[in-house]
């Protein structure tokens, strides 16, 4: 069983917005979560971050126009990207303890 399955990237035009899902195959209620993101040529770098009491931190490329959330009923974490920019263009990936494979989110005119 897959620990961390991420969906939701794709394709989207600067300006437009995508929502990241990360379904975990056991309960996170206790556990603090975040997103990633890597592109190409670049490490990977800490998106949003979720605390199992729901406290958020946020990088600061990201602040204003993201927000992280979850649903500990669903053991799901997501990540809602409003403003996307090229810059942001990446494959993200959920993290609470394991890592998911990830997911691409393109960003382009």
């Amino acid at each position: 069983q897959v620990p961390l399955v991420e969906s939701g990237g794709g394709l989207v035009q600067p300006g437009g917005s995508l929502r990241l899902s990360c379904a975990a195959s056991r309960a996170i209620f206790s556990i603090n979560a975040s997103w990633y993101r890597q592109a190409p040529g670049k490490q990977r770098e800490l998106v949003a971050a979720i605390t199992s009491g729901g406290s958020t931190n946020y990088a600061d490329s990201v602040k204003g126009r993201f927000t992280i959330s979850r649903d500990n009923a669903k053991n799901m974490v997501y990540l809602l990207m409003n403003s996307l920019k090229p810059e942001d263009t990446a494959v993200y990936y959920c993290n609470t303890g394991y890592w998911g494979r990830g997911t691409q989110v393109t960003v382009s005119s």
